[in-house]
């Protein structure tokens, strides 16, 4: 007891240098650059926000610790100091002299890496474990000299994962794995590419390495920024904590719909859908694009005074021709006017004059220079090519080449056409066939310095092609699983995935040990991987746990009654509780669990649903990327039947518990499930 309270004395040491490295920021002055000038404007608004944001990196988050774990090194090691504290960010007391270690920092990297055979000069790490208010309860240490004791790591990692959870998702930082750690601290480029089976903490993994990557490369990364590009955004509020519970405030986490800015009043079918998102599309929108530029019928007559120079018709047509998929659309419409306008100074130079180039740009902006680029390279928006694309069967035909078939193109026809491009509405699909259509028009200008793409698996190819032109000069990292993919139009194979994002040179890693869902969860959902994923191999569970699963079949109307009764006896024991139906059930299902008097809260309905109550219900389709302590599983047969992936729904859904699972059901389960199922 007398060494825990030194080390609770530690952390309070540490937590009170903290508010003081706080404090000494709060009220340090903001350097200010006098002036109105852009320049200097821009400085002072980026020394705010740089203010602000190292306020927030050093606020003393109540229910985070400060350390987490501890390595002894033989005498004299680094710098002579024979012991560090590891934490989630760097502390120190008044003189600089180092009281918590950043986990980043590559004297951190033994925590992670130290074996008996390697144990890399260390000579005890210790692990900590805290309560839910951050309070020190205890330690547990490994000796690197003498014999192993190979239950010990397992036996914490087993505790920190099965620690009850309520709310967002909590930081892994402690109990990286090897496996992880190379993926976390692996170099900026090339793009890494992570298959993650359910549990692997593949999510976790991404988090982290962008939090390493912002330490390791932080100014380079600061010009274009990181962005996190998640599914939905009850995943992103899942995990918003995370980060900021690293130090780490200043990243942008959206989805794609809120990346690419467009209204979308509108709704595919599935196939409508998934033409719309093949790599096929952008072959048919350049064909489109393209189209409405049309050969000169004839030439212009420019006048200066009494003299005229004439630009003849054949002299205009090997412009446009010269010109014509040579460059961007924009670009090109305007090297049109400045390549016939030159055509002009040359006539007028045949006659002795001297033009300069104020009067070639004169020429250039003049009425029959500017009626012949209208006439042959109208000024166009994404919004005219793609109407005129949907609206109109005969352009389609002749742009969709071999693209299309006769029956793709039908289904991509409206039914009923808006009358002009204004008045059109655009579903999702749209809007990235509009995105591709921006940057052919005029070229996209600036780089995201990395891009997070989360659950990528159910990307089509034509939205990671608008992520990538987004990131054209900077890395990715990539995280998914091909078994999870549940869209219609999703991308394919990684190394097609990765092509779609211009990171053919990307490097695809497997991570197939699922430290979070238990072995008898993943044994029962890899039922299912010989339909839904053929390729794949069956994950390993780490651990197990007592009575995990537990399949209960009830009668159909007895079905909302042995729902209740399952979230009651989960409810009973500790963490979090999910009920997780198909989408057009969840709502009768959580009225029924109100009614029998559970406090019930339903995903989607806020950011902070998974806050509210310990019991949330989950619309299937939202589940993707969640865990939680206990999952209730309502009706699987539904679920499957709600969409044509369904059984690849059914893998994710069937993967969210990190301890227990319950199904109860009225109708069969899908074969692969229902063969060996003890009741």
């Amino acid at each position: 007891m007398h060494e825990l309270d030194s080390e609770r004395a530690v952390l309070a040491e540490s937590k009170a240098a903290l508010a003081r490295m706080y404090a000494d920021v709060l009220v340090r002055d903001i350097p200010v650059i006098g002036g109105e000038d852009n320049d200097e404007r821009f400085t002072n608004e980026a020394n705010q926000r740089a203010h602000e944001q190292r306020t927030l990196a050093l606020v003393d988050l109540p229910d985070v610790p400060l350390f987490f774990g501890r390595l002894d090194y033989e005498h004299g090691t680094i710098d002579g100091i024979d012991r560090i504290y590891i934490g989630r960010r760097h502390v120190h007391d008044g003189s600089g002299e180092p009281m918590v270690i950043d986990w980043r920092a590559p004297v951190s990297v033994p925590f992670y890496r130290a074996t008996h055979s390697d144990r890399q000069r260390v000579l005890l790490r210790r692990r900590y474990g805290f309560s839910d208010s951050a309070e020190l309860t205890g330690f547990e240490d490994e000796p690197m000299l003498g014999p192993e004791a190979h239950d010990q790591g397992d036996a914490f990692l087993r505790a920190e994962i099965e620690r009850p959870r309520t709310g967002p998702m909590r930081d892994i930082v402690a109990t990286i794995q090897p496996e992880q750690d190379d993926l976390v601290r692996a170099p900026l480029n090339p793009s890494i590419c992570v298959q993650g089976a359910p549990g692997t903490g593949k999510t976790a993994v991404g988090l982290h390495r962008v939090a390493y990557l912002l330490y390791t490369e932080r100014e380079r990364l600061r010009r274009g920024g990181v962005v996190i590009v998640g599914p939905n955004r009850s995943f992103l509020a899942y995990i918003r904590k995370v980060l900021p519970a690293l130090g780490e405030v200043d990243v942008r986490q959206i989805t794609i719909e809120e990346l690419i800015t467009h209204p979308t009043d509108a709704i595919d079918g599935p196939e409508t859908a998934r033409i719309k998102g093949n790599e096929r599309m952008s072959g048919v929108l350049v064909r489109a694009l393209w189209s409405f530029v049309g050969t000169p019928a004839e030439g212009i007559l420019y006048s200066k005074g009494a003299q005229r120079f004439r630009v003849h018709d054949y002299e205009a047509q090997e412009i446009v021709a010269a010109l014509r998929g040579s460059t961007g659309y924009a670009a090109g419409r305007n090297a049109l006017a400045q390549r016939l306008a030159h055509a002009v100074l040359v006539l007028m130079e045949q006659r002795g004059d001297s033009p300069d180039d104020r009067v070639q740009n004169a020429v250039a902006r003049s009425k029959p220079v500017q009626a012949l680029v209208n006439s042959v390279w109208p000024k166009l928006v994404p919004e005219q090519v793609l109407h005129r694309m949907l609206s109109d069967a005969d352009f389609l035909a002749e742009v969709a080449g071999d693209d299309l078939t006769t029956d793709e193109q039908a289904a991509l026809l409206w039914a009923k056409p808006a009358r002009s491009w204004k008045s059109a509405k655009w579903s999702s699909a749209d809007a990235v066939l509009l995105d591709e259509l921006d940057d052919l028009i005029e070229r996209r200008s600036g780089s995201l310095g990395h891009l997070v793409l989360d659950e990528a698996q159910d990307l089509s190819a034509m939205q990671l092609r608008a992520l990538g032109r987004r990131c054209r000069t900077g890395s990715a990292t990539v995280l998914g699983d091909v078994a999870q993919a549940t869209t219609p139009w999703a991308a394919g194979a990684w190394d097609r995935v990765l092509s779609h994002l211009d990171k053919s040179d990307g490097r695809v890693v497997e991570l197939d040990r699922g430290f979070r869902v238990p072995e008898q969860i993943i044994k029962f959902a890899a039922r299912l991987l010989p339909v839904i994923a053929p390729t794949l191999g069956v994950p390993t569970g780490v651990r197990t746990v007592a009575d995990a699963l537990a399949v209960v079949r009830t009668a159909e109307e007895s079905l909302a009654d042995a729902v209740v009764e399952s979230c009651r006896t989960a409810l009973a024991g500790e963490g979090s509780v999910a009920l997780i139906a198909a989408d057009d059930q969840i709502g009768a299902l959580q009225a029924e669990l109100v009614g029998a008097g559970l406090e019930a809260g339903l995903l989607g309905d806020s950011e902070d649903s998974m806050e509210a109550t310990r019991l949330v219900c989950v619309p299937a389709t939202l589940a993707k990327g969640l865990e939680f302590d206990t999952v209730v599983v309502a009706e699987p047969a539904r679920i499957v039947a709600a969409e044509p992936r369904g059984l690849q729904r059914l893998y994710v859904v069937l993967t969210r518990a990190v301890s227990r699972l319950h199904l109860v059901h009225s109708e069969p389960l899908p074969e692969a499930l229902e063969q060996g199922v003890l009741r």
